[in-house]
């Protein structure tokens, strides 16, 4: 029997990716994908008609309020109320529903700002967060705890995946909200297109960070949809790690910009560093990352110029 399912933030570039997924499962029925403008999930009567009126076997959780450091250092308030309460709200909808199983999709901003590296799912808790993430990553883990008393208490199939910065074709290249790789490439292609002889970048370079191409995060939770139903979370990463340095002259390279990369110390740097221990998704549902970054950062740069980049 062919299973109904809903996924919040499905018209974004990790929903719709999950929603072609979806098309070549068989057992996938209708897939539905509110938008913000038919549903604010914060409003938890609006999202409860909502799911009474879907009645979805499985809900795929990605909405949410995201953004770039700078985004999130000025919106801390935004982003931490904004996260708890779609993610609460659309787990307690899917439990007074009926929903088979609840798929959130959490995030590496959960993780305590000093833990060692690689990440560990069992160091979750071993920390605070880096201060910037706090606010998005503490509302994440909020939605993690709320799966497992749900769980507990009233036996709901609650899962919750840890993604890293994921990026791809279909990313946002807003310079307010954008995440790094689209940031870069947005800054790089700009200058070219200017001819400018000189590019500022926050931080000092020095911070490492893991990157996932969209389409094998989708691949991700829709094998954890299939195959994982356990309370713990499991890292979604490609377990590879880069510096912010390194990670700018690859993009400056694909984008063909050859002119000098300026580091602004006074500006945040972030995390220290960020990398994933991927083995739990491998055994436990078989999940490995296939495009590498260099690969995914060439497709990303020539849907940027496609859509994106202005017209000579």
């Amino acid at each position: 029997m062919k299973k109904k399912v809903l996924i919040t933030g499905g018209h974004g570039m990790l929903g719709t990716l999950i929603r072609g997924k979806l098309k070549d499962r068989k057992w996938a029925g209708e897939v539905l994908a509110p938008t913000s403008a038919e549903c604010d999930l914060r409003d938890q009567s609006a999202t409860h008609a909502l799911f009474r009126a879907a009645k979805p076997a499985i809900v795929i959780h990605c909405a949410g309020n995201v953004g770039g450091i700078g985004y999130a250092k000025d919106h801390p308030g935004d982003f931490f109320y904004d996260n708890l309460m779609v993610g609460i709200n659309a787990l307690h909808a899917s439990h007074e529903v009926g929903v088979e199983k609840f798929v959130g999709i959490g995030s590496v901003c959960a993780y305590p700002e000093f833990a060692p590296i690689p990440l560990k799912e069992e160091t979750l808790w071993d920390g605070y967060p880096q201060e910037v993430n706090a606010p998005y990553g503490i509302a994440k883990k909020a939605m993690l705890v709320a799966g497992q008393t749900y769980r507990e208490q009233y036996g709901f199939h609650a899962i919750h995946l840890l993604l890293v910065n994921l990026y791809g074709p279909g990313d946002k290249f807003d310079p307010v909200r954008s995440h790094v790789i689209a940031a870069l490439i947005r800054k790089f292609s700009e200058a070219v297109e200017k001819n400018e002889a000189a590019v500022t970048l926050w931080g000092d370079g020095t911070p490492t960070r893991e990157f996932l191409f969209a389409g094998d995060a989708a691949e991700a939770i829709v094998l954890a949809t299939e195959r994982y139903d356990e309370p713990g979370p499991v890292n979604i990463g490609s377990g590879q790690e880069i510096s912010i340095k390194d990670l700018a002259a690859l993009i400056a390279r694909e984008t063909g910009y050859k002119g000098k990369i300026v580091w602004d110390t006074s500006k945040p740097n972030g995390q220290p560093r960020r990398c994933l221990d991927t083995t739990k998704a491998k055994e436990k549902f078989g999940f490995i990352a296939t495009v590498p970054l260099q690969e995914g950062i060439k497709q990303t740069v020539a849907w940027y110029r496609e859509h994106h980049a202005t017209k000579r």
